[in-house]
């Protein structure tokens, strides 16, 4: 194992992948920064540092997760606990565009989570905290909207072309409450619903999820769920305890 970024990094990295040319990405909204490296551990990117204005719409102010277009090789970055935007870069880091702002409307966010981009420029847009999903083409002009998921969080492009969503679980003054996310969602880039799995009942059982946060999938088709179980549950536990926070689900 190795190890590399210490002393970049915030107690808030949030979003981490790979690209298709194998660098590392992080995103971090305590350091409100996006960073590229390379496998060896090698820095070659920084986007961001000085946050900016909070709810001013400019890049950046706690961003949530980025990805990288397979077409044209820009940036598609969230900025969501902070702001309500998406920001789009050039690979070589200029500031191309950003679109949305605070609201219900199609086009606006509540907290933009996470982003996907397809080999056609369609971005996808998990808009946690208005239980949807935003399509959009890479100029930022609104395409369609999916509905009835419940705060979606992690988000991915399967190998396979369908998005893989992860639902948080709860919401303000319903926590615990079973059939309130903590599922996976499986969508057609269509948005029509493929499969889902995770009880009605959070839990560490078998088949069930507390608070799904980030989802991945390998090329063989298994589905990994990283969830933010403590931060949510376990630390309002008597006494805290730590609770499951990985599970990896083999595709048959």
């Amino acid at each position: 194992l190795r190890s590399f970024g210490r002393g970049v990094f915030d107690a808030r990295t949030h979003g981490m992948f790979i690209g298709a040319d194998e660098a590392v990405w992080c995103v971090d909204d305590g350091t409100h920064s996006i960073t590229k490296w390379s496998q060896d551990g090698e820095l070659l990117l920084t986007l961001g540092g000085d946050p900016a204005p909070i709810w001013s719409g400019a890049p950046f102010n706690r961003p949530t997760h980025a990805a990288v277009s397979p077409t044209s090789g820009d940036l598609y970055i969230t900025d969501g606990y902070g702001n309500s935007n998406v920001h789009r870069y050039t690979a070589d880091g200029e500031h191309v565009l950003s679109w949305g702002g605070p609201g219900i409307d199609a086009g606006l966010f509540i907290r933009p989570h996470n982003v996907a981009v397809d080999e056609e420029e369609r971005v996808y847009v998990a808009d946690r905290e208005a239980h949807r999903v935003q399509v959009f083409d890479s100029e930022g002009n609104f395409l369609e909207m999916w509905n009835n998921i419940h705060r979606p969080d992690g988000m991915v492009l399967g190998p396979d072309g369908n998005i893989y969503i992860g639902e948080l679980n709860g919401m303000g003054g319903m926590e615990g409450c079973p059939g309130l996310g903590h599922r996976v969602s499986i969508l057609s880039r269509g948005g029509d619903l493929l499969a889902r799995f995770g009880d009605e009942e959070e839990g560490e059982g078998p088949g069930q999820f507390i608070a799904p946060h980030g989802v991945a999938v390998d090329s063989r088709g298994d589905i990994y769920v990283g969830e933010v179980s403590f931060s949510i549950v376990g630390r309002t536990l008597d006494p805290p305890r730590e609770l499951k926070s990985f599970t990896k689900l083999r595709r048959l």
